[in-house]
């Protein structure tokens, strides 16, 4: 029998699932663009923490056993980055992260802005 992964109410919720570690690089990359962009919105969409601006996508993150992921859900964004991402592993619509990640505060918000441009 399957095991199946809780439903989350609240990013609250979701980083109470998480180690310690995660969940507080997670709240810092949360704090730092609601911070930072005080119009976005932070929920839990596709059972993950996402921030939204107006009801669209801006930015997705999620905790995995040996790694975080960020996502901007932009393929655009994406290319445009790549050159700032080399140090991660990256994939098509996101980035891994370490779970004990010293946040870059500049990468997060350039890549915040430039999905915003994109709506």
């Amino acid at each position: 029998m399957a095991v199946s992964t809780p439903r989350f109410e609240s990013i609250e919720a979701y980083l109470a699932s998480v180690d310690a570690t995660k969940a507080k690089t997670l709240r810092s990359i949360i704090d730092l663009i609601l911070t930072e962009f005080p119009q976005l919105e932070a929920k839990i969409a596709w059972n993950v923490p996402t921030i939204h601006y107006k009801g669209k996508y801006v930015v997705g993150l999620a905790a995995y056993k040996q790694h975080l992921t960020f996502s901007p859900w932009s393929l655009f964004v994406m290319e445009d980055f790549k050159d700032r991402l080399k140090r991660f592993v990256v994939l098509k619509n996101c980035f891994h992260l370490p779970v004990e990640w010293d946040v870059d505060r500049e990468l997060l918000k350039d890549l915040t802005r430039a999905r915003l441009a994109e709506l």
